[in-house]
């Protein structure tokens, strides 16, 4: 494989939406969407009130690349080789030493699996996106809440949170103003969708004057894929893209074949009957990659077109589009930051003070490093008596690596490169901060501390 990755080189460009091409203001849409399951369990479940008030700082929890044992009620966050570097009972942080009882020196009993990633299990959840990850703060607290009143030992409230999810995210709910989160955000779309900025919309013209397809894969429904679009990058959107795949129902999308999940045409947002094959450009509901491969193939002329995809999920997006369509993956990274190199004092002083007083009022957003998890790259193993410690990698930051081109914070980061930009790949050598753009997280950094690779 060779050591550098361009986009020059790439015939087709697949954009994911959510948190990718659209992105939000995270504060406030990871309120929205913790309240909206949470109404969903008092009110239909008959869980416990207090699960509707949250205290301003409790999204602290909230961290990516945590997994849910869902039968022990507990957190966990996982080195690369399935360690348990920190866990917490609900919210409520385990001492190293409960770690060590509770799970040991090895590999979690359920790591074989997820470190496959591509199904979700019974057994666990994984956090790997902001439309999940309000629902760990919620279920942290149900776990509390369960303890307090009934001690159980196993628990049995992941049914009536799925039931939640699927209340507020079905796919007739944004028709139906069902739920609390497609009304709120129709109604107020100002207040969490950022407007795409314009050197990206820039760009976006420029790949295609460029000879580049673009395409636009998301799991999102039509009509509010459309609400989005129309709001974030204007009436026109349609203009960017050569093929539009709303409902696209990932990672099926990319493991599933044409006979499992054919494309369908819509008509006033209503899928259609199946379509056999996929014989030109335009807007499609489900589908998989492999019937939109072949039609790439016959609008390049190309045998074997190069496609490259830009999505945040490692789960949806980036594992199953590299695993099973052998695309090169770029994966949208918002950690980065919140974990930025620090620069001299003095170019960023001003600048944080105004921050300072904005941050006061604000809730921070699920990016920046949490207290109670510390850094999404790296952590130390629990227990360790020598001062000396290595810190690990945690699974999430192997994923990247093994299954990223590169990783970047936002596109608006590389909107402005020249498209022959040479990107250094993860795969070109061992180093743990290739792939990075435009800096490696800090936390990976060698002379912060060393990070040992292990």
């Amino acid at each position: 494989m060779q050591q550098h990755f361009s986009l020059a080189d790439c015939d087709v460009m697949g954009f994911d939406l959510d948190h990718t091409l659209c992105r939000y203001h995270l504060p406030q849409s990871a309120r929205l969407i913790y309240d909206s399951f949470a109404q969903y369990l008092v009110t239909e479940k008959g869980y416990d009130k207090d699960l509707l008030t949250l205290a301003p700082d409790s999204l602290d929890f909230c961290c990516k690349g945590l997994v849910l044992d869902i039968e022990e009620g507990n957190f966990l966050k996982l080195a690369e080789d399935g360690t348990v570097l920190r866990a917490s009972h609900g919210t409520k942080s385990m001492t190293s030493e409960e770690i060590l009882e509770t799970y040991g020196r090895r590999e979690w009993k359920h790591f074989n699996t997820v470190s496959g990633m591509v199904s979700r299990s019974a057994k666990y959840y994984l956090y790997d996106n902001y439309f999940d990850l309000p629902g760990a703060l919620l279920c942290a607290r149900v776990v509390d809440s369960l303890d307090q009143h009934d001690g159980q030992k196993k628990y049995d409230f992941w049914k009536d949170m799925v039931a939640a999810i699927q209340h507020n995210y079905k796919i007739s709910a944004f028709k139906e103003d069902c739920g609390t989160y497609f009304p709120e955000v129709k109604n107020h779309p100002d207040k969490y969708l950022q407007r795409c900025p314009e050197s990206v919309k820039k760009w976006l013209k420029q790949l295609k004057s460029a000879g580049k397809i673009l395409l636009l894969i998301t799991s999102s429904h039509s009509d509010y894929c459309r609400l989005l679009c129309e709001h974030i990058l204007g009436n026109d959107f349609e203009e960017y893209f050569d093929i539009v795949i709303t409902n696209a129902l990932k990672p099926g999308f990319f493991s599933h074949t044409p006979n499992q999940r054919p494309f369908r045409t819509l008509e006033n947002d209503e899928e259609q009957e199946a379509l056999l094959s996929l014989d030109k450009p335009g807007w499609y509901s489900q589908g998989n990659a492999i019937q939109l491969y072949e039609l790439l193939k016959k609008m390049t002329g190309k045998l074997d077109p190069k496609v490259v995809y830009f999505g945040d999920s490692m789960h949806s997006d980036i594992f199953p589009a590299r695993h099973y369509s052998n695309w090169e993956t770029v994966f949208i990274l918002e950690e980065l930051l919140g974990d930025k190199v620090t620069v001299p004092a003095e170019t960023e002083s001003e600048p944080l003070e105004k921050k300072g007083k904005y941050e006061g009022d604000q809730p921070k957003a699920p990016y920046f490093v949490s207290k109670q998890w510390g850094s999404f790259f790296v952590d130390r193993l629990p227990g360790l008596e020598n001062a000396e410690e290595a810190l690990v990698r945690t699974w999430s930051c192997k994923c990247i690596s093994t299954y990223s081109t590169i990783a970047i914070p936002s596109l608006e980061a590389i909107a402005d490169l020249p498209l022959d930009y040479r990107f250094t790949r993860f795969s070109s050598n061992s180093s743990a901060t290739a792939g990075y753009y435009p800096s490696p997280p800090r936390a990976l950094l060698p002379n912060e501390e060393s990070v040992t690779m292990k």
